[in-house]
């Protein structure tokens, strides 16, 4: 019995050594700090993360709004996904925080989760709490009904986010932004369709409802990130028919093609996205690195 309970000691202890290692303050490549992890409000609240109190002082809300939504939010719970390192985040986080705190939000219903600005963890947390919810943008606002999402706010509110919040909850007709993105991540997860049948559908439709090149882009790169390759090649490939004579798509095809050593593919990408912008020097730099590689 007492080897019993020294055992169930033990993996208690390295639990909750193994959890701190998944939400805490590291430093950025530039030295900064910034959270990992599934957080606490009060770790937004220390000194070295100032912006949040001064944010949230700053943000005027809805008085009508808010009163409105202390009734309506009743049976909700909320994820934040964002980034500590983030001008949206720092901005928009603090301002939905005072807004929920005016609702009188429980706080216990809110799960807040700081995401990662590496290029090896481009905004994913340590534990994976992003995975299967398509965070591309953040902050992003999930807001769940009996465990199932029913719509989300992303990146900045469409009005305000305290009317945002409003329609969401009282079902009037709301969509998020970056809806090229959210399509074309339900399109992959839905395991019978062939997203190459539907591809020129998809070129000629996606850019009346997207934001523009960056759109896809980004969203790609997350996919890179999570070492989902083959749906950051078809993203970053659609992105670049839908705008062939942008430079970005053709220089993060080139970056793709070159982590997985398809050095030739890699090659024309770049040469593509550096006769659209002569003044890429992404492109040149990464030209010269895959030029040295085959010279060895």
């Amino acid at each position: 019995m007492k080897k019993l309970f020294l055992t169930t000691t033990s993996l208690l202890f390295f639990t909750f050594c193994y959890s701190q290692t998944l939400s805490s303050v590291v430093k950025d490549e530039k030295g900064n700090p910034m959270l990992l992890g599934k957080i606490s409000r009060t770790m937004l609240e220390q000194k070295d993360f100032n912006w949040f109190s001064k944010n949230y002082e700053a943000y005027l809300t809805n008085d009508k709004l808010t009163k409105l939504l202390k009734k309506e939010l009743k049976d909700y719970k909320i994820k934040i996904f964002f980034g500590s390192w983030c001008g949206d985040s720092k901005r928009n986080v603090p301002a939905f925080y005072k807004v929920l705190d005016e609702a009188k939000f429980p706080k216990e219903a809110i799960e807040l989760i700081a995401v990662d600005r590496k290029k090896e963890a481009y905004k994913q947390s340590p534990n994976g709490e992003e995975k299967g919810l398509n965070i591309h943008r953040v902050p992003t606002f999930i807001i769940y009904k009996n465990g199932k999402e029913v719509n989300r706010i992303v990146e900045d509110a469409k009005e305000t986010l305290e009317r945002d919040l409003y329609k969401i909850v009282a079902n009037e007709k709301y969509t998020s932004k970056y809806n090229a993105a959210n399509l074309l991540d339900k399109l992959f997860n839905n395991q019978k369709q062939d997203l190459q049948t539907i591809e020129k559908q998809l070129i000629r439709f996606l850019p009346q409802i997207d934001e523009g090149v960056k759109e896809l882009n980004t969203y790609g790169f997350v996919k890179l990130r999570a070492k989902q390759y083959e749906k950051a090649k078809f993203a970053f490939e659609l992105n670049a028919k839908m705008y062939p004579n942008h430079y970005v798509p053709h220089n993060s095809l080139g970056i793709l093609y070159k982590e997985q050593k398809h050095y030739k593919k890699a090659l024309a990408s770049l040469y593509i996205s550096l006769s659209i912008n002569p003044d890429n020097k992404d492109a040149k730099t990464l030209i010269k690195e895959i030029e040295t590689i085959n010279l060895k």
